[in-house]
């Protein structure tokens, strides 16, 4: 969107929860690892295309599920907010026929459990799971907190961006194949995993602009342009006459539609690049890269999320050809509210004026995700940009003010 270039881009983050008061961390409240029944840690038998937990309800506390991969291949265990974003504990690279547990403290609600079998995709054996009991209240160190907050986030992206990368090839798939249709389908579904997990890539120099740069970046910057949003020209042709989102340059100065051979192309340099991503969010590089950061870049996440959206979704120059900027500004709003939520439980215990800030913000979300559920959802999709009214655009817009204000007090708060 034109806003790269004109704007300062924060390298925010996503997070792992639409209330981190949903949960407390390992290592926080003074509670034995035990299973619902009290005889110790849960058993979770992981394969390649089944995750079997041991007990599908626990009390409230500090639990442990000891995960034995009986698979094929390399998995890991997630323990997930009902929404299946949210992460409450994961545990990785649990080799075949390896065990390792995962130690997490939970409040009582529902949530989920999977498999990742691969360490790629959405997971197998996606099964419901109730805590119950009362709330345990949240003790340590501050600085532990923060680190489990990173430690959540990493979490978090790992995740992303396994399901982007499997995604990104299905979709790759039906553009060489020429299978148009389906790929329109499957676009804006695609690029929401991306939206999620964005500053990551943005952070690692030219990735983020080989990924995702429209067309009249890269021509201003003298980039090639390659990505999503070359492969959305093609799905979604210009009628002849129409201009580029700057408004000035048309359509088919210097640009025709890609040959079967440059699909080819087009279509593996696509996935070599969320290779690269996915390869790097699974890195030492990585964990070294977050823990240099700080929790400071996840609520800074918060804020540069919302500032996507106010700069090129709410514009609709962010898809111009296909008009699924809604999607995007979705998944934009979803990726900021759970920055925030990973570090809204800090932001509180700062007194009478973080329980206050934290209030407002979570109002804020609130009252901006009602007034885009009016236009579809990332489930049941979203009306095309082109039919929003004025109108439309500035309640949205004007919610996105609102919510701005308070949630740029954020990381003061935090870091106070």
């Amino acid at each position: 969107m034109t806003a790269r270039r004109t704007t300062t881009r924060l390298r925010g983050t996503f997070a792992v929860g639409a209330g981190l008061a949903a949960l407390a961390l390992a290592g926080c409240v003074p509670n034995t690892p035990t299973s619902t029944s009290g005889e110790g840690a849960i058993a979770v038998a992981s394969s390649d295309d089944a995750c079997t937990v041991a007990t599908a309800e626990a009390t409230s506390g500090t639990l442990a599920f000891e995960v034995s991969n009986e698979g094929s291949k390399v998995t890991e265990f997630y323990l997930m907010a009902s929404d299946g974003l949210r992460i409450v504990g994961e545990v990785e690279n649990i080799a075949p026929g390896a065990s390792r547990t995962l130690t997490v403290t939970t409040q009582p609600g529902e949530y989920l459990t999977l498999c990742k079998p691969g360490m790629l995709g959405a997971g197998v054996g996606k099964a419901a799971f109730t805590v119950t009991g009362e709330r345990v209240k949240i003790t340590g160190p501050d600085a532990e907190l923060k680190q489990q907050a990173v430690d959540l986030y990493a979490a978090f992206v790992k995740d992303q961006v396994a399901q982007l990368l499997p995604r990104s090839e299905a979709l790759v798939r039906l553009y060489v194949e020429e299978q148009d249709e389906a790929a329109r389908a499957e676009f804006p579904l695609v690029r929401a995993f991306y939206e999620r997990i964005e500053p990551v890539a943005e952070a690692l120099g030219d990735l983020d602009p080989r990924i995702d740069y429209r067309e009249v970046d890269a021509v201003a910057e003298g980039l090639d342009w390659t990505g999503f949003h070359r492969i959305e020209k093609d799905l979604w042709l210009p009628e002849p006459g129409s201009l580029n989102s700057d408004g000035e340059t048309d359509a088919y100065e210097g640009w025709a539609p890609s040959t079967a051979a440059e699909r080819g192309q087009l279509g593996t340099l696509l996935v070599a690049d969320v290779t690269e991503l996915y390869d790097y969010v699974h890195s030492e590089e990585f964990t070294s890269f977050l823990a240099d950061q700080g929790v400071d870049w996840i609520s800074n996440g918060a804020i540069g999320l919302l500032d996507e959206v106010a700069t090129g979704k709410i514009t609709g120059e962010e898809d111009w050809w296909s008009g699924t900027d809604l999607y995007d500004f979705a998944a934009n709003v979803e990726g900021s509210k759970m920055a925030f939520s990973l570090v809204e439980d800090l932001a509180a215990a700062k007194g009478d004026e973080g329980e206050a800030l934290v209030a407002t913000i979570d109002e804020g979300y609130a009252e901006l995700e009602a007034a885009l559920a009016e236009h579809g959802s990332l489930t049941e999709g979203f009306v095309a940009y082109g039919e929003l009214t004025d109108a439309d655009k500035k309640a949205l817009s004007d919610l996105i003010n609102a919510l701005a204000e308070p949630l740029s007090q954020l990381t003061a708060t935090v870091l106070a």
